[in-house]
């Protein structure tokens, strides 16, 4: 026990934040592994649903190519930008006007794209049949515009085709000042008979996008809530296997680190959601119970449209007021949820009032070491009398190395002496540990951090600070490869890290004791690709606890080494 140190402590924290989600949240992401999802996925089949079909398209344009190719109806409010194409009806180009996809250029985050393109990314609406007997409209569908033909804020559009068979279908599409459609479908009957209709609802992504991170902390892919239960399901699985729900109540679509898509049906009425792979990764929806349209009358079905940033007031203020269960849960909180969601608004109130997000990570680092200053010092404490004692080990451990048991007989015999439980130092560091990750993930997972400058040469906290002690950090004009960029930060990470090992009591063993020696530095490495804004708030927290525990230390006259 005598090796139960706090630098011990500190390396288990950190094993814990980089390989937590590896081993305990990918189950939640992965619906093959366990057979009693499997079971949950086979929904009863004896439903007269029709299933959505719809030609395959060819990928082979640009993305400008496509947008010149077809009529278009222009989307634009505060937030969005883009067109819808009158082929199809597809909401099939979009992006976000407010966030860049870089620090130092104007160019918009493109979101949506058309299917033609190899990044394709579109939504659809409609309706079908069962049997395919009534001609309804599909993605060859040419509409027409009725009046305004400029989607934003304040004017709706009016979409309408005739199938010539005495049937005409319209789409009221509203738009609001942030990233909500409103899609109304409204059906006119004018033939002999009644008809009945499935109202649907599609996305269609192309390929994975090239800038997932495939990294276990956060998760990427489908996305969905039915009848109050959060369900994750990756690329790889909706590759292997289709998956289909139903449920009376949700919402469901496709996430990815910063950006959202989903749908919303019409309340209070049952609908059986498909993750698929077809010439695409597909999320769709169909209402279960058909619309009866009689002659003469007319039929409408409503739904919510998300192209959404996930940014939190805004997706907090969806949940509310549009009354959607869990909504908030697009933004992959974790499983330390009720404290992760917590620190975002300490942090957000911490940027707002300093201006700068990297101020707010470190006055944030230091409001939680006065958190648990006390816990720290009685950790601090205790391995301080560790070390104090740790020569009278060393030669106890010399003494007694032949025999096992009169070694352990007095070393118990010492720690009763000197008041020294070895277990006390490392159990106020394990309770950090959740406050630890969900800073950690909170740090990761935040939009709110993306593009913000902090102080010199960091201009985007959620990027990988950009200096490489491989050209002395500029000096030398050469631009090392990405994985020789092990920039200031995370040396001093570093450093503070192998600070904070020289005020910890060695591991007695020789071997266990070298790989120590060598963390300080892997975690360097490692931790050189990750986010700015995480290294700034570890290098702080470390430096804050080297000091606070130099002080005990030097109250307690234990030596450094």
């Amino acid at each position: 026990m005598d090796n139960r140190n706090v630098f011990i402590a500190i390396a288990l924290s950190m094993s814990v934040l980089l390989f937590w989600a590896a081993f305990f949240e990918t189950p939640r992401n992965n619906t093959k592994q366990n057979p009693q999802q499997k079971t949950e996925q086979k929904v009863q089949q004896n439903s007269i649903t029709p299933t959505i079909t719809q030609p395959s398209v060819e990928k082979k344009l640009t993305r400008e190519e496509s947008i010149k190719k077809e009529k278009r109806v222009i989307i634009e409010n505060d937030n969005l930008i883009g067109s819808l194409s009158l082929k199809g009806a597809l909401i099939d180009d979009i992006s976000f006007k407010k966030h860049k996809l870089k620090v130092d250029n104007n160019e918009n985050i493109i979101f949506l794209n058309p299917p033609e393109t190899e990044n394709g990314f579109f939504i659809e609406t409609g309706w079908t049949s069962i049997g395919n007997k009534i001609k309804v409209p599909t993605k060859e569908t040419v509409w027409s515009v009725k009046g305004n033909n400029i989607l934003n804020a304040s004017s709706p559009v009016v979409l309408q085709w005739n199938n010539q068979e005495g049937i005409i279908f319209e789409k009221k599409i509203e738009l609001d000042n942030k990233y909500l459609f409103k899609i109304s479908q409204q059906v006119k009957n004018n033939s002999n008979s009644s008809i009945d209709l499935f109202p649907y609802a599609q996305m269609t992504r192309n390929k994975i996008p090239d800038d997932i991170q495939n990294f276990y902390i956060q998760h990427e892919g489908f996305i969905g809530v039915f009848d109050d239960e959060l369900k994750e399901d990756d690329y790889d699985d909706v590759e292997d296997k289709k998956i289909v729900r139903e449920t009376n109540a949700g919402w469901f679509g496709i996430t990815d680190k910063y950006w959202m898509t989903a749908f919303v049906p019409e309340s209070g009425k049952n609908f059986k959601s498909t993750l698929l792979y077809e010439n695409g990764f597909k999320a769709n929806y169909i209402i279960n119970k058909p619309t009866t349209i009689g002659k003469s009358s007319i039929g409408i079905n409503e739904l919510k449209l998300f192209v959404a940033a996930k940014e939190v007031e805004t997706i907090d203020g969806y949940a509310a007021e549009q009354q959607i269960n869990k909504f908030d849960l697009v933004i992959d909180w974790g499983w330390f949820y009720f404290f992760t969601k917590p620190l975002f608004f300490v942090i957000d109130y911490l940027f707002k009032i300093s201006g700068n997000f990297g101020t707010a990570i470190v006055l944030l680092t230091i409001a939680i070491r006065l958190i648990f200053f006390p816990l720290a010092n009685f950790s601090f404490r205790s391995m301080a009398k560790m070390k104090a004692v740790q020569p009278e080990m060393m030669r106890l451990k010399e003494l007694h190395k032949d025999d096992k048991v009169k070694l352990q007989q007095e070393m118990m015999a010492l720690y009763r002496k000197e008041k020294i439980n070895p277990a006390s130092g490392c159990l106020p560091i394990l309770i950090q540990i959740p406050f630890f990750f969900a800073i950690y993930k909170m740090l990761f997972i935040s939009l709110e951090m993306r593009h913000q400058p902090f102080f010199g040469w960091i201009k985007d906290l959620s990027d990988k600070d950009p200096t490489s002690i491989f050209n002395f950090f500029g000096l030398i004009p050469w631009d090392p490869p990405s994985f020789l960029i092990i920039g200031i930060w995370p040396i001093l990470m570093g450093l503070s890290m192998w600070v904070q090992q020289k005020l910890n009591p060695a591991p007695a063993d020789p071997i266990q004791a070298k790989i120590f020696a060598f963390f300080p530095l892997f975690l360097t490495i490692i931790l050189a690709s990750f986010p700015s804004g995480l290294v700034v708030y570890w290098t702080i927290n470390n430096i804050l606890t080297i000091a606070q525990q130099w002080v005990i230390m030097k109250n307690t006259k234990v030596k450094t080494n």
